[in-house]
C-alpha cells in the first residue's frame, strides 16, 4: 500500500512560520506532481500549492509570496514552508501525490492523500 505521512503542523502566532513535510512510502513506484491542500471548518478543501517532478510550481493567490513548496525526489518528500501566517490560514493541511503504485494488490495510477495535519494561527 501507499502511505503519505505529514508532519510539522501546530499552533503559531500571526506573522509566524511553520514548515510542513510529507513523505510518501510503501508500494509507490513513481510520483508525478505533489501538492498541499487545506480544509477549514465548514469549507471545501482547496489547493494551496503544487509542484511537478521537474520543479514547476503553482500557488493559490493568497499563498503566493508567503508560502514555498519544494520537494526532494530522492526521498519522495514534499515540503511547504509557510511564512507570514495569518489566522485565515488555519486549516487541516493535506498532502497529495499523483503517481503509480499498488493499491489492493493492483498496480496502476493513483491519487494518494495523507491523513492531514492541523495548522492553527492564533494569538
Amino acid at each position: 500500500q501507499v502511505q503519505l505521512v505529514e508532519s510539522g503542523g501546530g499552533l503559531v502566532q500571526p506573522g509566524g512560520s511553520l514548515r510542513l513535510s510529507c513523505a510518501a512510502s510503501g508500494a509507490i513506484f513513481s510520483i508525478n506532481a505533489m501538492g498541499w491542500y487545506r480544509q477549514a471548518p465548514g469549507k471545501q478543501r482547496e489547493l494551496v500549492a503544487t509542484i511537478t517532478g521537474g520543479g514547476m510550481t503553482n500557488y493559490r493567490d493568497s499563498a503566493r509570496g508567503r508560502f514555498t513548496i519544494s520537494r526532494d525526489n530522492a526521498k519522495n518528500t514534499v515540503y511547504l514552508q509557510m511564512n507570514s501566517l495569518k489566522p485565515e490560514d488555519t486549516a487541516v493541511y493535506y498532502c497529495n501525490a499523483d503517481g503509480v503504485g499498488v493499491v489492493g494488490g493492483i498496480l496502476g495510477p493513483g491519487d494518494y492523500w495523507g491523513q492531514g495535519t492541523q495548522v492553527t494561527v492564533s494569538s
